[in-house]
């Protein structure tokens, strides 16, 4: 346990550590052009992905998600007690990576972000996002399991161009960007809609593709 609670910080650190870093170079770099900037913050996090799961999908089941958790949760295949400590580290690995970022980047250690993110267009894109995520890997582990990195760093590649709110989908991403005055970040203020919409859009995505995949065992 403890071996996969350090994998599911050490993979949250480097997520963020991905989006914020990617997300400053990108702005650095981009000239004030900000669909050449949100291109630059994209790649880096669908790539980061893929690779993360590959590494600590066989230690942990690379979640690096509370959404993700709660899905599993729900399918009865992790514990309540080891859900709330993978939440909790990925919590911290997530903070740990932003403020490990702003270092290498020579940002105000602790700059909470004043980017507005709110609305119902918003929230519904983090619904879509979030419910999207849980669907694709559910939908993967019962069809092609070593499909699961590939799928998810390419549907969240995606999702940062489709959905209103550049595809969060992830609890611990969005309270650990909040902490982040960069491109990435999010007024703390607006990031509790979010994660209720999250943990909603996972449980709904896990009802549903109970029902789709027509699994017949006890889970959910």
């Amino acid at each position: 346990m403890k071996r996969r609670l350090f994998a599911e910080w050490l993979g949250t650190f480097f997520l963020l550590a991905t989006v914020i870093g990617s997300g400053i170079m990108a702005e650095r770099l981009a000239g004030g052009n900000v669909a050449i900037a949100l291109l630059g913050n994209t790649i880096p996090t669908g790539a980061i992905l893929v690779v993360l799961i590959l590494v600590f999908g066989p230690i942990s089941g690379a979640h690096f998600n509370p959404a993700v958790t709660l899905a599993f949760a729900l399918r009865r295949e992790i514990t309540a007690g080891q859900s709330m400590l993978y939440v909790l580290v990925q919590v911290f690995g997530g903070i740990s990576g932003v403020l490990i970022a702003h270092v290498m980047f020579d940002n105000p250690l602790f700059d909470p972000s004043t980017t507005i993110r709110t609305g119902p267009g918003q929230w519904v894109g983090e619904f879509v996002a979030t419910f999207g995520l849980v669907g694709i890997i559910l939908g993967c582990l019962k069809a092609r399991p070593e499909a699961v990195p590939y799928a998810v760093g390419l549907y969240i590649t995606a999702a940062y161009w489709f959905t209103s709110s550049t595809s969060f989908a992830n609890p611990a991403v969005t309270i650990a960007r909040g902490f982040s005055n960069t491109f990435a970040g999010i007024h703390p203020g607006d990031v509790a809609a979010f994660v209720i919409v999250q943990l909603l859009a996972a449980i709904c995505a896990t009802l549903v593709f109970h029902w789709l995949l027509n699994e017949k065992s006890e889970k959910v």
